[in-house]
């Protein structure tokens, strides 16, 4: 029932990799039902699309649970990166510093989210510059990891996922997404620690609207960021979430009318 208490909330459940959880704080109760209704419809596959790189996590399931995923990507690693340390240092900084100039000549963000972004940006490619990425033990180990953990989640397509539902794939999808967490803080970027260490302020309430000033650990270096929540039947939302969700939502209804040329939700 307070801004601050409600991010940290969903951030604590995404670092308990109860992806559910996640979504049940992310949304009010009957817009949650719609939106179970909405996956077993097909009409949409929320939350994960507000996962990074959302469109290729069955593409990467894909390749890490195929029979022949393990030595096949520990081949391409070795052929690709392996001892590499020089030029993935290189490739680091080069892809931090188009990102930081991609965000400050796009006018789709508000000023908040542009500096939010860039400080995300500069801070993970220092963290990729300096991480053990072209070391191959850890890569093998790594990719063992990865392999197992997308085998166990039984997802290779979107039939799949329509077919487990909602709740069950998240339930299935929530170790994989732990493993891919593990992962990454063995190479020294800690997410858990980044979502579990998240602290802020209300800047200001106007009745059901707030603005609260956050701040979090990442890879050594506190981020900072501005962020608009929403309250909705006497919680607090991320009202960018409500935006997202409100609209998918009417796109899932027009669908299921019949409704000609909706964009895709």
């Amino acid at each position: 029932a307070e801004p601050v208490a409600a991010v940290q909330a969903m951030a604590r459940a995404m670092a308990d990799n109860d992806l559910v959880a996640y979504a049940k704080l992310s949304v009010p109760a009957g817009q949650y039902t719609r939106l179970q209704q909405a996956w077993a419809q097909g009409h949409s596959r929320w939350p994960l699309t507000e996962l990074p790189l959302h469109d290729q996590l069955l593409p990467m399931l894909q390749a890490l649970s195929a029979a022949d995923g393990s030595p096949q990507l520990q081949r391409s690693f070795d052929r690709q990166l392996a001892g590499q340390t020089t030029a993935v240092r290189q490739a680091a900084q080069s892809m931090g510093l188009f990102g930081v100039q991609y965000l400050r000549h796009q006018d789709s963000y508000t000023a908040s989210q542009q500096a939010h972004y860039i400080q995300v940006v500069e801070t993970l490619a220092a963290w990729a510059a300096d991480a053990p990425i072209s070391d191959r033990a850890r890569a093998r180990a790594s990719i063992g990891v990865l392999t197992a953990a997308a085998r166990a989640t039984g997802f290779s397509d979107d039939a799949q996922l329509q077919q487990a539902g909602l709740e069950e794939s998240l339930r299935r999808l929530g170790p994989f997404i732990g493993s891919m967490k593990a992962v990454l803080a063995s190479y020294g970027l800690d997410l858990d620690a980044s979502m579990r260490g998240i602290a802020g302020e209300l800047l200001s309430q106007q009745g059901d609207n707030a603005l609260v000033r956050l701040e979090y650990p990442l890879a050594g270096k506190v981020i900072t960021l501005q962020i608009p929540l929403t309250r909705r039947e006497g919680h607090w939302y991320l009202t960018r979430t409500l935006a997202d969700t409100d609209a998918l939502l009417r796109h899932a209804g027009a669908a299921q009318a019949g409704s000609p040329s909706l964009p895709d939700a």
